[in-house]
């Protein structure tokens, strides 16, 4: 259905199922990290109050923590323990820790020493004195920081499902890869009301009297323990293989949709970032993933992509789509950017690929390069007539390409370019297109059929088969509704795949969709 068509309610209505799955997880991840910060934090908080001198140390350790980016950090815990929970975990509660341990650490300074002076009067041993008399006094302190704390790992555990740990961030990223407020809100809206939620419910236990506040202790370890049970709740179809899915794949008519209406493929999944799933399948973490047909790894993590036998995979033929005021601003842009119309071949993709994504090449050097060998590339004429706008999504692919367009405008006109890579999905580069925040970039398409324009199912089918078909109408429509013009295709075809390590699909026989979908319902 149109995103337009259905409302906010009517897609959580029909996505209920996942939503609780998806929050339960989210709260289970938040939950046992923070557990894990408690059980950590605290004792290390009591043991800096008592040794002043490496407060500093300790302090200054935890907040640098904090400041590395939290996807950086999840990127970092990939290495060491590999993709899904585990990693997922140890970052959210190397984040948790710089409240906990800090407010344990103040609040038990703070506590009076009269107070603990007329303690040790009474003759009680220093452990006495910290669980009979600072830990209660402080308790209020030390719940502020858990309560920071927990806010704090309710919005990083929607990172979490870039590297396949699941949470509310599966809704929130595949809405955004595919151009869907209603997947964006229904996990974002959750996320919001789960951090005000647990905030509160801190809060009134950070209210509660010295007396009550012992009572909560023993009760307050037990509710932790409940709820990091709860990333254990969510079923999940059993079976011997995993597939790894990015979050746009997982809510695309030719994506895992798809794949369950037309070949009834019933694989357990998880949703995981492309970045990291084609190296994931290669350690064997990961048995199946949906990749992309020009994709350079594919090369370097010897992959072999299986036969789309019942055609779910529209045509992806990729080409430069211009603003068409920018066109008619700038004659002179059209004809420069054509240039590289039927210049690549998917085997030449999949080969500039690789040498960004594997060999670790920059896109501009691999872009200039090409373009040589091409009889293409011109000094820039560095112009001032005015400024092109090019932006890109957040793979290496798009960098090349757009490295490409900006030396044919800079060789062949007096145009200025600006480039702003890295836009994230289809939902957020088009949205910059179409609301003059930059001029240009590289779509594919099949994105611009079923993810941008979204044509009613009998349309889809009418033309699907066609890549002739679908330019023409992509072409047409994008002209009639958004002002928006595709120019001529690049070449190549970088259409959705699955893929396999092929040592593992040639020992079990795998060649095409349908094989292992039956290989499946026989395990």
């Amino acid at each position: 259905m149109n995103e337009q068509q259905q409302s906010l309610w009517s897609f959580i209505q029909q996505q209920s199922d996942k939503l609780l799955q998806q929050t339960a997880a989210h709260i289970g991840l938040t939950f046992i990290s923070l557990l894990l910060s408690i059980i950590i934090g605290i004792p290390l908080g009591i043991w800096i109050s008592r040794k002043k001198q490496w407060s500093g140390t300790v302090l200054g350790i935890a907040g640098v923590l904090q400041t590395i980016p939290s996807i950086a950090l999840l990127g970092f815990m990939i290495p060491l323990l590999g993709i899904g929970v585990k990693p997922a975990i140890v970052a959210l509660m190397l984040y948790a820790f710089l409240p906990i341990i800090r407010n344990t650490f103040t609040g038990i300074n703070q506590v009076n020493a009269a107070v603990t002076d007329a303690a040790k009067g009474m003759g009680m041993t220093s452990n006495q004195i910290l669980f009979k008399v600072e830990l209660p006094l402080a308790m209020p302190v030390i719940l502020a920081g858990i309560r920071t704390a927990t806010v704090i790992n309710v919005g990083v555990a929607t990172l979490a499902a870039y590297i396949a740990a699941g949470g509310l961030g599966e809704f929130i990223f595949g809405g955004i890869a595919l151009n869907n407020t209603n997947m964006i809100l229904a996990g974002a809206i959750p996320a919001a009301l789960l951090a005000i939620f647990f905030d509160f419910l801190l809060a009134r236990v950070q209210q509660l009297n010295i007396r009550n506040a012992r009572i909560s202790l023993i009760i307050f370890p037990i509710i932790l323990i409940v709820l990091s049970s709860f990333y254990l709740l969510p079923a999940t179809i059993k079976g011997k293989m995993l597939a790894g899915f990015t979050p746009e794949f997982m809510g695309r008519s030719d994506g895992y949709l798809g794949l369950k209406d037309k070949y009834k493929l019933n694989i357990r999944t998880v949703v995981i970032s492309d970045a990291i799933m084609y190296k994931a399948a290669f350690e064997n973490q990961l048995d199946v993933i949906s990749g992309y047909s020009t994709d350079g790894r594919l090369k370097a993590y010897d992959l072999v992509v299986l036969n789309d036998d019942k055609t779910i995979f529209p045509p992806y033929y990729a080409a430069p789509i211009v603003r068409q005021d920018a066109l008619i601003k700038y004659p002179e842009l059209e004809p420069a950017l054509n240039l590289l119309s039927g210049r690549i071949k998917d085997s030449v993709m999949t080969d500039l690929n690789y040498r960004v994504d594997h060999l670790k090449e920059s896109p501009e050097k691999v872009a200039k390069e090409f373009l040589m060998r091409q009889n293409l590339y011109k000094k820039p004429r560095n112009g001032n007539k005015g400024i092109v706008r090019l932006g890109s999504k957040i793979f290496g692919e798009q960098y090349i390409l757009l490295q490409m367009y900006s030396m044919l405008i800079n060789g062949n006109t007096d145009l200025q370019v600006e480039t702003k890579t890295g836009l994230g999905g289809t939902k957020i580069c088009f949205d910059a297109l179409n609301n003059n925040q930059i001029d240009m970039y590289p779509e594919y398409t099949g994105t611009g059929l079923l993810v941008i324009l979204q044509p009613k199912n009998n349309i889809v089918q009418e033309i699907i088969g066609n890549k002739e078909k679908v330019y023409e109408y992509v072409q047409k429509e994008f002209i009639n509704q958004y002002k928006i013009k595709w120019l001529k295709p690049i070449g190549f075809n970088n259409a959705y795949a699955l893929m396999m390590r092929k040592k593992q699909a040639d020992e079990l026989h795998i060649r095409t969709i349908s094989d292992l979908k039956m290989f499946i319902d026989n395990n």
